[in-house]
């Protein structure tokens, strides 16, 4: 990061960015990309991009773009969202469909799809191809909230490019599991990149000499992803020790364990040690990354198995 070679990227004028930049859009297989600090800037963006103010845009009702952005959809781009049933963190077309023809019946008319993979409230479940096809085939553009895909990518086998194919934009965070200490991708076709550019700066996006925070975000591209079956392993350990206990609603193949559970367990874990949270009223996440280590998994499986509340 020191030794970045730096310029104005406001301008577009930073080499180290610009860089980070292509190299993401060639590994999602899309024409461009913009840099921004965080993945709800990037959702954000996608949304003012792809979608039209006073129209609906449809995602899963436990979804990132809908739970946890503080309701900036409606805010900053002037839509509706229309949350559908996610169970397993899987979409029926159906439900889509439905409110695309919903249109016709006097109600506000979708203009965009968000899907999120992995899909973090199910234990980060990977969703597969055919699926993210099948409701692209509903005939509207999709916005791929990929802000852990690569998690996807390594669970699956599939390329990260394949997974966001049917997508016009996809987000990508170079933090959490790949370890950079900020920034993520917004990437899509030239027309659209360059528009949400724009965009970028209409909401405090721009930044100066970000070269010396692209160049963690260059390492973590090219050195971290092939690492997160480290964390894919670890996560299930912690899963089998959740399901002892608590059961799961989903099987766990990526980095996050979620389960129902009574909130007073993340007290208990942080008195052992262990950093938990909760992500709804009774739902607690357990997320492993670069910096829990076998030790770290014992230690939380040691106190899951002393909660004496259940």
């Amino acid at each position: 990061m020191a030794e970045a070679e730096v310029g104005d990227d406001a301008y577009g004028e930073d080499p180290t960015v610009n860089r980070l930049e292509d190299e993401f859009a060639e590994r999602v297989g899309k024409d461009a990309a913009v840099f921004v600090p965080s993945g709800t800037m990037g959702n954000q963006l996608a949304l003012r991009v792809l979608a039209a103010p006073a129209t609906l845009v449809i995602a899963g009702r436990r979804s990132h773009v809908v739970a946890h952005e503080g309701g900036a959809g409606p805010r900053n781009a002037g839509i509706q969202l229309h949350p559908v049933e996610d169970t397993g963190g899987h979409i029926d077309p159906a439900d889509v469909r439905w409110a695309v023809e919903a249109a016709a019946h006097h109600h506000p008319r979708p203009s965009l799809l968000c899907l999120e993979n992995s899909y973090m409230p199910a234990s980060g479940a990977a969703i597969r191809p055919a699926e993210i096809e099948a409701l692209a085939a509903c005939g509207l553009p999709v916005h791929l909230d990929g802000a852990r895909l690569w998690n996807a990518e390594v669970a699956t086998g599939i390329p990260a490019r394949a997974l966001a194919a049917p997508a016009t934009t996809v987000m990508c965070c170079l933090s959490k599991g790949l370890c950079a200490p900020v920034g993520s991708l917004l990437a899509g076709p030239s027309d659209v990149i360059g528009t949400a550019r724009e965009e970028r700066q209409r909401l405090g996006g721009g930044m100066r000499q970000a070269g010396v925070i692209a160049a963690a975000g260059l390492v973590a591209l090219r050195t971290m992803v092939e690492r997160l079956t480290e964390d894919h392993r670890r996560a299930k350990l912690l899963a089998a020790a959740v399901g002892e206990r608590w059961g799961l609603d989903d099987a766990v193949e990526t980095n996050i364990v979620t389960f129902r559970a009574e909130e007073a367990l993340v007290a208990h874990l942080a008195d052992h040690g262990v950093l938990a949270g909760t992500i709804a009223p009774g739902v607690v996440r357990l997320v492993t990354h670069h910096d829990v280590d076998d030790d770290g998994v014992a230690r939380a499986c040691a106190a899951l198995a002393a909660y004496p509340g259940r």
